[in-house]
């Protein structure tokens, strides 16, 4: 009974690819097509009595396990044969028939068979693929069937198209396979040799040649050091130059085949010509000789006339194993050369001064040379630089303008920060406009009184004042100070280094700064200005609650029982809240003014109970219409279309859910929070949104708001909401983050 061959390989190797031929299947029966033909199997598909089907591909034990076909379980498996065939030679008594030896290769995956015959040197024959790789049929009269794994065995023979192969032996992975087959394999034939390349072998045996040419043989040196290269850094001090200067050179040493290339390095502006290489790749024989030695002087052979010129002028050479009488030249080797050595380029003295790491690994481990103290040869460097210095500005457009002339012969613009610009300017609800509220520092009664809004743009760093309109005062508000950059006071005016500019960190609630001579307190900023200061706290320490809370911490720690005294006594209904202006005093008398009205602000923000307020819609509307303008967004009609079309009643309403869906289908350029605060706008009361309004709203087209004309005269921001808003104040956590929470 056969063995088993895998696990889970199939009996039927390959279902599908074999078509059966109409006639071999289906006949007819009184004028009706039906399945009578030889080929047909019984019930279940087994062959009935006497019925004999022809093999179509090798059928192999069925294993136990899932099936696999046969190109996943036998890739890459291939039965090797040792074989033979015999050729005729037609007209030729030297060898009338030839023994050619070839490989057999049996793949398992699909039944393919290719025969290969080694090369052999000087064969004088086509060697290689005898036949390629494909199903062989059997000869006739089985043409119909293909060679199976059932027709190999050792010792017997095999007709490829008309060859007859005979097979000798097999290697041991198709054996370990026969037998596991339970195909009984024949003991191995004998290997038969050609007479032809026998006699053949003698005859070249038995040669003597006259002239044995010595074999140089460097393969190994090759092998191990290809692509090794030493590198040394030498100077060659030519006496016969100009300025006699010092030519610095590179050496490279190839280890492969000792061989040496030179290489200079031309400084810049040096008016020597470039050239590839100083020297190029060869042999460097150790001294220069005398002269030019005469043509075949130096050769690797010596060859003798032994009879000269006696016989009819004719001689006879050979070669002199002994080389007598020849030239013998030494070459430059690793081993000559050194840090500090100096060597014989044809006639040149060059000095070896440094070395690359690798040189240095390769002589350490090589020769255990630990010194490689290089050999200074350079000169002094030339003298620093002077450092390059401006005239003082000439007060005569902006300094940037006039330092960027100073700068080279062709007069350009100064450059402006592009990418701060862009990251900086205003794009939807992020305006990066810092705005705060200021009052003149005057001793004046009249100027006291007036309010100023200072706006601080961080795309470009400039600033503008707007002075707000108060009734009765006399004195017309509106634009105070045109926007742009503001120096800060006490600089020098015609100067060479650049003036320092107000930045963004100079400006927090509490501060007192100085614009054209005119001294402003900054009393107070917007909710979008706190909101961007604290998010940025690394560039605002001001507006950082943990330096905050450090810096408090250092100075109240020595004092925290009379500091939860003094907070207690200002909550006498014990509510753990205490007002604004209560924890302002409080954090006053405790930090005696090392604090800013901004650090305290910020607290009170970090710890307060805050209010929330309503946004107005105008304003809301105007911020989505810019947005959408800038992203080109048209696609109102077709949005209101598809509204129109989810609305089943047409009652002109369609719950937030469904109208924030069709929004984000058309891949609407607002944020999540701003497309939900829109939306809430325009409910009902039922909650459900007038989807007609919202899109007439957005429509920056037909219904265009000017809104941010009214933000760029700064009168909306006076119609804003306190900056904080804040009730009160839980002073609880505060006192547990500052001394720890109280037993």
């Amino acid at each position: 009974m056969a063995l088993p061959l895998l696990p889970g390989v199939s009996r039927n190797r390959n279902i599908g690819k074999e078509k059966f031929h109409k006639s071999q299947l289906w006949g007819y029966c009184n004028n009706v097509a039906m399945l009578v033909g030889e080929g047909k199997p019984g019930i279940g598909g087994e062959p009935l009595p006497g019925q004999k089907l022809k093999p179509k591909y090798s059928m192999f034990p069925e294993g136990m396990g899932t099936d696999a076909p046969a190109w996943v379980a036998f890739d890459k498996q291939v039965l090797s044969f040792d074989a033979y065939f015999e050729e005729e030679v037609p007209d030729k008594n030297q060898e009338p028939y030839r023994i050619r030896h070839c490989k057999i290769y049996f793949y398992l995956e699909d039944d393919t068979i290719q025969v290969l015959e080694p090369r052999l040197k000087n064969s004088g024959i086509n060697q290689g693929t005898i036949v390629r790789r494909h199903r062989i049929p059997l000869p006739p009269p089985r043409e119909d069937e293909f060679y199976t794994i059932d027709n190999f065995n050792i010792d017997t023979e095999i007709i490829f198209y008309g060859r007859r192969y005979k097979i000798i032996d097999c290697d041991q992975f198709t054996k370990n396979f026969l037998r596991k087959m339970g195909i009984k394999l024949n003991p191995p034939a004998d290997r038969p040799d050609d007479p032809y390349m026998r006699e053949r072998q003698k005859i070249l045996d038995s040669m003597n040649p006259l002239r044995p040419y010595e074999r140089f043989d460097t393969l190994g040196q090759f092998l191990e050091h290809d692509g090794h290269v030493l590198r040394f850094f030498c100077v060659w001090d030519d006496p016969e130059s100009m300025f006699h200067e010092p030519r610095e050179l590179v050496l490279h040493y190839y280890l492969a085949d000792d061989t040496i290339d030179i290489k200079e390095i031309v400084p810049v502006n040096s008016g020597r010509d470039t050239v590839p290489l100083f020297l190029r790749r060869d042999k460097l024989p150790k001294y220069a000789p005398v002269g030019l030695y005469q043509p075949g002087t130096i050769t690797n052979r010596t060859v003798l006339n032994v009879l000269g010129n006696l016989v009819g002028n004719k001689g006879r050479y050979i070669i002199d194993n002994r080389k007598t009488g020849a030239v013998h030249q030494e070459f430059y080797k690793d081993s000559d050369l050194k840090i500090g050595a100096v060597i014989n380029v044809w006639g040149r003295k060059i000095l070896l001064c440094d070395c690359d790491e690798f040189t240095k690994a390769y002589y350490r481990t090589k020769y255990g040379i630990e010194d490689f103290t290089p050999v200074p040869y350079k000169a002094p460097g030339p003298p620093p630089k002077p450092e390059k210095t401006f005239p003082p500005y000439t007060g005569f457009g902006s300094e940037e303008d006039s330092l960027s002339s100073c700068m080279g012969l062709l007069l350009k613009p100064p450059q402006k920060d592009v990418k701060k610009f862009m990251e900086k300017d205003r794009y939807g609800m992020e305006s990066n406009i810092l705005r705060f509220v200021a009052k003149l520092n005057t001793d004046s009664a009249v100027d006291r009184d007036r309010k100023f809004i200072i706006s601080y743009f961080l795309c470009d760093d400039t600033i503008s004042v707007f002075e707000q309109t108060q009734n009765n005062k006399g004195i017309v508000g509106g634009k105070f100070l045109e926007r742009g950059r503001i120096k800060k006071p006490g600089q020098e005016l015609f100067k060479s280094e650049p003036s320092e500019y107000f930045k963004a960190q100079n400006l927090f609630v509490g501060a007192e700064v100085c614009f054209h001579g005119h001294n402003f307190l900054l009393v107070d900023a917007d909710e979008y200005t706190f909101n961007y200061m604290e998010q940025h706290a690394n560039e605002f320490p001001r507006a950082d609650i943990g330096f905050i809370l450090k810096k408090l911490k250092d100075i109240a720690e020595p004092r925290s029982r009379e500091i939860r005294q003094a907070f207690a006594a200002s909550d006498p209904d014990h509510t753990k809240v205490i007002t604004f202006d209560c924890f302002r005093n409080l954090i006053a008398s405790i930090t005696d003014g090392a604090f800013s009205e901004h650090e305290i602000m910020t607290l009170a923000r970090y710890y307060g109970v805050r209010e929330e307020y309503e946004m107005d819609l105008h304003l809301l509307l105007a911020l989505a219409q810019e947005k959408l303008k800038k992203n080109s967004f048209e696609n109102f009609e077709q949005l209101s279309a598809v509204l129109v079309y989810n609305d089943r009643e047409k009652c002109g309403v369609l719950p937030q859910e469904t109208c924030r869906t069709i929004c984000k289908s058309f891949r609407m350029p607002l944020d999540n929070d701003d497309l939900q605060a829109l939306l809430t706008m325009f409910e009902d009361e039922q909650k459900q949104v007038k989807y007609d309004k919202f899109v007439d709203g957005l429509n920056w087209r037909k219904n265009p708001i000017p809104a941010f004309q009214t933000i760029k005269n700064e009168e909306y921001w006076s119609r804003q909401p306190s900056s904080l808003p804040v009730k009160g104040i839980k002073y609880l956590p505060l006192l547990d983050d500052l001394f720890g929470k109280e037993e």
